[in-house]
């Protein structure tokens, strides 16, 4: 029986009349709200308790259990790091051609620019692994990871600004409002741990605050899902979870019997009117009881070898950091967490990139292979999709005087991922770019592609994960994405 229905037998006329503030329009409302969720997920069953998935899921077996997204914020420059162009140094300083522009859509800080002055890559590149992996020498720990590595030249995107393009990838669309991709997963595979979250996010920014960007909480919410499924944001300051612990002269046993009480009331509730963000407030109120305990644990680095921290690098206990994170990420991730999302800022250089994108290269390289060597020692790596990312690239010309550049704009007509476990192909480079970096000439992949493949790799077909909101079924991929067999092991 759907929600609605269950409705039907339990609530009465005086009920219906007087249970809302607003009386009949409120309620009208509601039963409209639970009726498209009783559709959701090609499922007739409620969409309260699911904590174990949706009936059906996996659709198949997942090479994937877990993820961790590294969301490198700014955007990194793709020819300077990943995409090596000598054509860049042979023209240097010199306009890159109308033939190869084309009408591509730029930002509007270079849109209207006369000239386009080739930059070359600001360090040389190196060949890495046995597999010959072209790579900047700025990022030596992740290079040395390359027999691991699928290196994905031909990401594109439409969006040219920052936060429309995070929330393209996150969640489908570059208007806010619908579930991100941690919110999806929790939603239709569940949860594998009691005692935290999903679904977590933590947050880092470079040194120097160089990076305007925001983190803005719709990047890891649930959208039209319910809220239970929103990523649990960390926090880099202060707490790690506000209001975790108890207030002075409250024990943990009154504490138990205050939730014991509360949840009892919130349960007729339920049984009343079958609003599923009454069962997330009993599920979270639950949740931090037991993160009580679990937290903790989580962030007591007492039993890491000294070795395994100095792999992480010189910040990696220090609060708050891109290091400091990506440990607490493997230690979720072997705690049963299904999706960590790392956001970093920091990369956005459009007039310090002869500075600073070597830094943020020294910040980031070491914790991110640290990470994915430490999930290949514990034999995880194989069973957990790492994936480092960004909103787009940046500009094969330079912006500012064209005489002396400074840095790079946006650029979403081609730009670099790398992706590590999980069922994808490893030691390969897939998808290639002109002499310039700047057009595809092959093996495309568009942000939906990507979806697409990275839920396939956790066993979702990404057209058959949807909920019914607002009259028709969504899903991550809107109404586009495929499947790129060619990053597949």
């Amino acid at each position: 029986m759907n929600p609605w229905q269950q409705n039907i037998e339990r609530v009465n006329r005086r009920q219906l009349f007087g249970s809302a503030a607003s009386g009949i329009g409120t309620a009208a409302l509601a039963s409209l709200l639970l009726r498209d969720q009783a559709t959701a997920g090609n499922t007739n069953a409620s969409p309260a308790r699911r904590d174990s998935g949706l009936p059906g899921l996996p659709h198949f077996a997942p090479k994937a259990k877990r993820v961790v997204l590294f969301w490198q914020g700014g955007a990194p420059s793709h020819v300077d790091l990943f995409d090596e162009k000598p054509m860049l140094q042979k023209m240097a300083g010199k306009d890159i051609p109308d033939s190869v522009r084309g009408m591509t859509r730029l930002s509007t800080m270079s849109a209207n620019y006369a000239k386009w002055p080739c930059v070359p890559a600001i360090k040389p590149h190196k060949t890495y692994g046995n597999c010959g992996i072209r790579m900047s020498e700025m990022l030596p720990n992740i290079g040395a990871l390359a027999d691991d590595l699928c290196l994905v030249r031909t990401m594109h995107t439409e969006a040219v600004n920052h936060a429309p393009g995070v929330t393209l990838f996150m969640t489908g669309s570059q208007v806010p409002g619908r579930p991100s991709m941690g919110a999806w997963l929790s939603y239709g595979l569940g949860s594998e741990t009691d005692n935290l979250p999903t679904f977590v996010v933590m947050t880092s920014s470079d040194k120097g605050k160089t990076c305007g960007q925001l983190f803005f909480d719709y990047y890891w919410g649930s959208g039209f899902l319910p809220s239970r499924f929103q990523g649990v944001r960390f926090r880099n300051t202060g707490e790690l979870v506000p209001y975790l612990n108890n207030p002075p002269g409250v024990s943990m046993a009154s504490r138990r019997s205050l939730l014991d009480g509360i949840s009892a009331l919130n349960e007729e509730h339920l049984a009343d009117y079958g609003d599923p963000e009454i069962d997330t407030r009993i599920a979270q109120y639950e949740m931090a009881f037991r993160m009580q305990s679990s937290v903790p644990e989580l962030v007591d680095f007492s039993q890491e070898s000294k070795q395994t921290i100095e792999r992480y690098g010189p910040d990696a206990l220090k609060k708050g950091t891109y290091a400091n994170n990506c440990i607490i990420a493997r230690r979720l991730l072997e705690r049963g967490v299904r999706f960590v999302q790392l956001m970093h800022s920091g990369w956005d250089q459009h007039n310090n990139l002869f500075t600073q994108l070597e830094q943020q290269c020294i910040d980031t390289d070491a914790p991110s292979a640290a990470l994915v060597r430490d999930l290949k020692d514990r034999g995880m790596l194989e069973d957990t999709l790492v994936v480092w990312c960004s909103e787009f690239g940046r500009t094969p010309f330079g912006q500012g005087d064209p005489e002396k550049p400074r840095g790079r704009d946006h650029f979403g007509k081609a730009y670099s991922w790398w992706l590590a476990g999980g069922g994808v192909k490893p030691g390969t480079v897939y998808g290639a770019t002109d002499e310039f970096g700047w057009n595809i000439t092959e093996n495309p992949v568009h942000v939906h592609d990507m979806q697409a493949t990275m839920l396939h790799l956790c066993g979702i077909d990404h057209t058959r994960l949807t909920f019914r909101y607002q009259g028709r079924h969504y899903r991550l991929t809107d109404v586009h994405g495929h499947v790129v067999e060619g990053m597949l092991a």
